[in-house]
This record gives C-alpha cells, sequence and structure tokens, in this order.
C-alpha cells in the first residue's frame, strides 16, 4: 500500500493512514521522554523528525543539556526542560512527575512515547495521570540484570509498574522480550518487537566510505601514530564496568605482551563516568601508561575512528539493542561481542564476528587473537559485516514500522 510516497506493507490490523499535506490539517501530538536529552540526539536521531513530516507534532522532552537549539532544528521539534535523575531519588522523582504530569496536561497529546528506564517510569505514570489515550514505552537495556539484593527487587518493581501503567511495550530485542516474559513484568499481548530488533535502526548510507570521511580518518591515524600496518580494535561508548571495560584493558595488555601482535592498537572512544561506574584505579592507569592504548574521550562523530579501525570490541554487561556493532558493521568491521541481549542478534559467531561469554577477559583475549591469527576466518567476516546489518536494519524501515505502531494504537482509540 503507499501513502504520501511511501511504500509500505501492512497486515489488516495495521493500515497506514494516508498524511494530507495540507498545512490546515490538524497534527496529531507526539511526545517522546528520555531522562537526559543526549538519548533524544543520538538514540533517536532523525526519527522525531521523520514522524513530523508524517502528521505529528512532535514535542520532546527531557533533563536540561546543551546543543538543545541544534537538536530542535534537526528534528523539527520543540524541546521542553524537565529535570530527571538516573538514580534512584524519591523527593527528585516525585518532583519529576509532578512536572510531567503538569506539562502533558498542558500539551494533551494522544500519544506519549518514552524510552530509559527512569524516563519510563515516570513518563507512563504522567500520562496516564494526565489522560493520555497512547503510552508506549520502549524497553531498550535493564540495569536490574546486574544488580542484587534489595536494589534488584526494587528495580524489577519500578519495570512491573512501568508496563502496568503502558498501553503497551516495545523490547527492543527478541532475547529482551524474553527476559521480560520470564520474569513476569507484562503479558505478552502488551509485548512486540519492532521488526528485527532496535529502537532506531541505522541509517546504512550515512555509515560507509567516502572521500570527505577518508581525508578525516587520514587525520585521526595521523594525530595518534596509527600506521598503515597496525591492526585497530576499537571500542565505542561509555568507559565504565558494565561496559567491559576491565576485561578488555586485561585481554588487550596480555595479547600487547607477545612479540607476534606488536602491531596491535586499542581505540577507545567514549568518556569516563567516575561518579556512576568508576574503572579501578589499575585500569585507568593501564589506559594512561600504555602508548598502544588510545583514548580520545567522547567524539560527537565516531565514523572517522571507525574507518581507521579493523575490528570492534564490544564486551558490555548488558545491552538493549546497541547502535555500535550495527555502525561498526556498516564500516565492514567484523565485531566481538558477549552473548546477551541485542549483540548476540546483531552478531552471528563466525559469521560476522564472535560471540563470548560476559565478563571473561580470556576468552575475549582468545577471541582478539583469533582476529590476528586466522586471516580466511576474519575475511569472511569482513566481507559479510555489511550485507548483514543492511538487509536486517535499515533505518527507514525501523521507521516505518514504528508509525504503523502508532496508526494502530490510535485507530484502536478511535483517534484517527
Amino acid at each position: 500500500m503507499k501513502a504520501a510516497g511511501l511504500q509500505v506493507k501492512t497486515s489488516k490490523l495495521m493500515e497506514v493512514i494516508p498524511y494530507n499535506d495540507d498545512k490546515k490539517m490538524k497534527k496529531i501530538k507526539l511526545v517522546r521522554i528520555t531522562t537526559v536529552p543526549i538519548s533524544l540526539d543520538k538514540l533517536l536521531t532523525g526519527q522525531l523528525n521523520y514522524m513530523n513530516g508524517r502528521g505529528f507534532e512532535v514535542t520532546m522532552i527531557s533533563s536540561p543539556g546543551n546543543n538543545i537549539e541544534v537538536l530542535e532544528k534537526r528534528e523539527a521539534s520543540k524541546f521542553i526542560p524537565v529535570q530527571m535523575t538516573r538514580v534512584i531519588s524519591p523527593v527528585k522523582d516525585l518532583l519529576a512527575l509532578i512536572n510531567l504530569t503538569r506539562v502533558l496536561r498542558q500539551i494533551k497529546p494522544s500519544i506519549v512515547h518514552t524510552h530509559t528506564p527512569k524516563a519510563g517510569l515516570l513518563g507512563m505514570m504522567a500520562a496516564w495521570f494526565a489522560g493520555v489515550p497512547v503510552r508506549l514505552h520502549t524497553v531498550a537495556g535493564l540495569p536490574l540484570m546486574e544488580s542484587a539484593g534489595i536494589k534488584r527487587k526494587v528495580l524489577e518493581y519500578v519495570e512491573w509498574l512501568t508496563y502496568k501503567f503502558a498501553t503497551a511495550v516495545y523490547p527492543n530485542s527478541k532475547r529482551m522480550e524474553a527476559f521480560i516474559v520470564a520474569n513476569n513484568f507484562a503479558p505478552t499481548s502488551k509485548l512486540k518487537v519492532i521488526g528485527s530488533g532496535s529502537s532506531n535502526g541505522i541509517n546504512t548510507a550515512n555509515f560507509t566510505v567516502t572521500p570527505a570521511l577518508t581525508t578525516e580518518a587520514a587525520l585521526v591515524k595521523n594525530n595518534h601514530h596509527i600506521g598503515n600496518d597496525d591492526f585497530v580494535f576499537v571500542f565505542v561508548g561509555r568507559l565504565v564496568r558494565d561496559k567491559g571495560i576491565e576485561e578488555l584493558i586485561v585481554a588487550f595488555s596480555e595479547l600487547n605482551l607477545n612479540k607476534e601482535f606488536k602491531n596491535i592498537k586499542l581505540l577507545l572512544v567514549g568518556p569516563t563516568e567516575p561518579d556512576l561506574d568508576p574503572l579501578s584505579a589499575s585500569c585507568m592507569a593501564a589506559i594512561e601508561q600504555n602508548p598502544q592504548i588510545i583514548h580520545v574521550g567522547y567524539q560527537p562523530d565516531v565514523r572517522p575512528y571507525l574507518a581507521v579501525s579493523n575490528a570492534l570490541v564490544f564486551p558490555s554487561y548488558r545491552e538493549g539493542f546497541p547502535n555500535v556493532p550495527m555502525q561498526a558493521g556498516c564500516f565492514n568491521l567484523p565485531c566481538i561481542v558477549t552473548n546477551i541481549n541485542g549483540c548476540n542478534e546483531i552478531v552471528e559467531d563466525r559469521e560476522n564476528g564472535l560471540i563470548i561469554p560476559v565478563k571473561d577477559a580470556e576468552a575475549l583475549k582468545a577471541a582478539m587473537q583469533l582476529f590476528l591469527t586466522d586471516k580466511e576466518l576474519f575475511a569472511k567476516m569482513q566481507t559479510k559485516a555489511r550485507p548483514m546489518i543492511v538487509e536486517r536494519f535499515e533505518q527507514q524501515n525501523i521507521w516505518d514500522l514504528i508509525y504503523l505502531e502508532y496508526q494502530h494504537h490510535l485507530k484502536i482509540k478511535n483517534i484517527v
């Protein structure tokens, strides 16, 4: 079926309603909420602008942050700041809930769609209190997976409560959906994975080698003394324990001692978080003192760093559906990932990468060594890396499916 020039496949339950571009036609109000603005900026890039062009008036809500005007312009959406914390804080959380409810009552949206755990809880409750008919929450990672004791019990209750207030819940991977069902957080009737997974898919055209990117990559190599004969392992993300950085530094340091692998480098692209999840003093010392480890901090554009690399290492403890392995795959980088939600759905073992156990520095070291020694296997994985991402996770397809979900729920509520 065609809708406003868009070719999509639909079911009888989800039929696309053509959008009339006449500016006089009233748009449907949609609010997207995350805890911090970087999630709107990085996790949902382009999606809100797409929805604006499909008949929605989108408002973004998150904690205050920097470069908001740039975000508003790119997504063609208004930003409203509401202070929220990422940690459990009863007084601050209650204040945030009151403020969110007040803002939503003023906006009167038809749909509220939340992301990230704290924004999910507060956003779904506030939307219910404000009488919002369609309340959707995307699950892209569960901190409780790495918690225990009373803290885990609290976080489990938070998830259950979030889903209770939601109209529908979207785990962004099949494994995440199975985990939610196994823990009785929500009935299966309320759960759905969009497409093959992911919250936003990936703009594969943006993650490809171009002449301009080749020039930027050459500057990166020159600035960080990366030679043409160097084999570069790259990690992209926050440098915290939960991302497996402790194991990565141990594995690389031991591999680096082998004279056979004197031309290897480890490129770390991302910030540390000393307040929330600090690395050990020994790990930080290894990063700072080993000349073969290059830490470039947070980078607004990771593409030049992927372009200079040979393989991605992503030994995270928990994820929803991470963007980084998809981005790396688009640059033909085989990936080493842990056997966790999302990662094991992006990577197929020995096809476009290797899957290893969580928190296992020896297994990580062995996988990295295999990349260096088995040239035939590595070349096969290089060849398959990009096609496997393009086929399953092209961004436009994900956006189309989310749009169909919106139409489906609006139709149920007799709003369209």
